[in-house]
């Protein structure tokens, strides 16, 4: 048997392979804003009838349309949408079990004719609440028998030989993610939503709470007014690396002020040895800056880099300290999660101008 001649590729310069990738990218570019002018009555129609469902969406397609549908499922599972991915390959095996009376499907095909798909859409319809089209060609199996046809009308693909799903493809997941941004959108899905969703990665760090991630009042040192300093120092001695801060309170809980190591060196320093026996009250840094339990991450750490400081107390609404946030646990939580990461999570710990104080400020802190 003779083997097929070899054939020798098409030699492409360097200008050439920009030519043509800059080609591609407008075409899929194009692909987009056409289908931005497409849109109307129907999408709307898609958008209420996944909004007041009591299911969740099902989304289902073949080969690169498939794979586009799972990523419109993570997308919309991450924006507030519960919604799964339905293989239609398997769906024929059992796997339409899965499909429950009030979910709604969303099933991707350009063609509307794909074999698998077209295969499962008389059970489909039968056994959910409403079948979502989107597809290229509106009369096609799949858009007669949906209930809601997104239609995207004529494409031409970006590959140069007109075959391989690409501008198609990109109009798909360009639809998908409208679709679930406006439903976020509707259902007032907030910051705080979005890091339920998100609690791991560099992603999840920046959306963490600071009682996410604070030292718990447990593992601080807490001290009344009234008490001395040395007697807070020796009798505040715990296992493991402590935090250079002691949080001192009033007899009512709530937070009176701040004593850190650098406070004690200033009191060796001036030679005020004496006040070492001292009530730490006499010495603290009255009036800690402070945030509420429920800010932000971010937010604490530009706090600390605004002020110079090193600790900041955690309170709750009363001002009553629930635990402390140490500037060497973000650093060090932050390096570990980020091992290996793409893009490591970085706060901007911006100096403050130099004459602002290197210690607690004597300000509170209104988060």
């Amino acid at each position: 048997m003779s083997a097929l001649p070899a054939s020798t590729p098409p030699v492409l310069s360097p200008a050439g392979q920009l030519e043509l990738a800059r080609s591609i990218l407008n075409v899929e570019a194009g692909s987009i804003l056409a289908l931005a002018q497409r849109l109307g009555a129907e999408f709307c129609r898609a958008v209420e009838r996944i909004a007041t469902s009591r299911g969740a969406v099902l989304v289902t397609g073949m080969g690169k349309a498939g794979l586009i549908g799972q990523k419109i499922t993570a997308t919309l599972a991450s924006t507030g949408t519960r919604s799964h991915f339905l293989h239609p390959a398997e769906a024929i095996h059992g796997d339409l079990g899965r499909v429950h009376a009030d979910d709604v499907l969303l099933v991707l095909s350009y063609s509307g004719e794909t074999e698998e798909v077209t295969r499962i859409l008389p059970s489909l319809t039968k056994l959910a609440s409403c079948l979502i089209a989107i597809t290229g060609q509106r009369h096609s199996t799949l858009g007669r028998l949906a209930d809601v046809t997104l239609d995207l009308g004529p494409i031409r693909e970006a590959c140069p030989l007109g075959l391989a799903p690409s501008a198609s493809t990109t109009a798909m997941l360009a639809l998908g993610d409208a679709l679930a941004l406006v439903l976020s959108r509707m259902r007032g899905f907030a910051e705080e939503d979005f890091a339920r969703f998100h609690p791991g990665g560099s992603l999840g760090r920046k959306l963490s709470k600071v009682e996410e991630v604070m030292r718990p009042l447990a593992e601080c040192r807490v001290a009344g007014v009234s008490q001395s300093v040395r007697q807070t120092l020796i009798a505040q001695r715990r296992p493991g690396r402590r935090t250079g801060a002691v949080m001192v309170v009033h007899g009512d809980e709530t937070l009176a002020g701040i004593f850190t190591d650098s406070d004690l060196a200033r009191l060796l320093e001036r030679k005020e040895d004496a006040a070492i026996d001292g009530p730490i009250g006499d010495v603290m840094t009255k009036c800690p800056t402070s945030v509420v339990a429920g800010t932000l991450l971010p937010a604490a750490c530009d706090v600390l880099a605004a002020r110079k400081i090193s600790e900041l107390p955690v309170v709750d609404g009363a001002g009553r300290p629930l635990g402390l946030i140490d500037i060497t646990d973000i650093v060090g939580a932050t390096d570990a999660r980020d091992a290996g990461a793409e893009e490591p999570t970085v706060f901007k710990l911006v100096p403050a101008p130099e004459d602002e104080p290197i210690n607690s400020v004597a300000t509170p802190h209104s988060p």
